[in-house]
């Protein structure tokens, strides 16, 4: 709406703009969500909250130990591990209220945790009865978290007309500074929705280093991609493509089929 205030900003520019904004032909508009949606995307923004706060514990527990000498490996696993010693072992140097703190930050990272895991499962149950979240899941480096990201974020994908409307709305798609004839693409955009882009991004991650490429369509094109490009550009290559795939199978309403790719030389 913006491009079409005249003036200062005031009640009636601001409508008029609007009015001018709705009849334009080519205007973009969101769908509402359903109330499925909403639950959905509201689990989602729970979760990844309690994700940082879990992080934000870790890291103060890690400070307070390493202000006593105490240095553990970067993985929360191998600290989760130590943490029954440090608070049981009288030798460590540590006195009563640091041990009392570090306690109280031992129990909320286990409480945490264990509230991420009732959501991780509450997404998994949601994934396996709905229809859309069944059919995407099929596609390799998608899961039940970015399968229920992705349907509550776009729904059936009707608000696209082409899969890669939907990667250009997640900013998974190069950045254009063209002028004069001359086309100049830079790095990704980074627009819309950080959460999604960021879960995809890792679920392109995990096909990229974990998958076995003979196994899937897309491995020889990874492969191919692997020998004239950087690692983290491949896996952000592999999401653009995955959330292709994604839009394709819910407007749709098919199942994945996969296809291997002939490869370009």
């Amino acid at each position: 709406m913006k491009p079409f205030v005249k003036s200062n900003k005031n009640d009636f520019v601001d409508a008029e703009a609007i009015a001018e904004a709705v009849e334009r032909k080519n205007m973009r508009f969101v769908p509402i969500k359903t109330d499925d949606q909403l639950d959905l995307q509201a689990i989602h923004r729970v979760r990844d909250r309690l994700i940082s706060r879990r992080t934000a514990v870790i890291n103060q527990l890690r400070a307070f130990l390493l202000e006593r000498g105490m240095v553990f490996a970067q993985k929360p696993a191998k600290l989760k591990a130590a943490m029954a010693d440090i608070l049981e072992n009288a030798e460590a140097d540590l006195t009563p209220q640091m041990r009392n703190l570090i306690d109280m930050l031992w129990n909320e990272w286990k409480l945490v945790e264990q509230q991420i895991e009732e959501l991780n499962d509450e997404l998994e149950r949601i994934s396996a009865s709905d229809a859309g979240c069944t059919r995407i899941r099929q596609i390799p480096g998608i899961g039940p978290i970015v399968a229920t990201a992705i349907v509550a974020a776009v729904g059936n994908g009707a608000a696209f007309r082409k899969g890669r409307e939907f990667a250009a709305w997640l900013g998974i798609v190069p950045r254009q500074y063209s002028t004069g004839g001359k086309a100049k693409l830079l790095g990704i955009s980074k627009r819309g929705n950080v959460y999604l882009r960021k879960i995809l991004i890792h679920g392109a991650r995990a096909v990229v280093l974990r998958s076995k490429r003979d196994r899937i369509a897309m491995g020889a094109w990874m492969t191919s991609l692997e020998t004239r490009a950087p690692r983290n550009v491949l896996i952000v290559a592999t999401a653009h493509k995955l959330a292709r795939i994604a839009w394709a199978v819910l407007s749709t309403g098919q199942d994945y089929r996969a296809v291997p790719e002939a490869l370009t030389v």
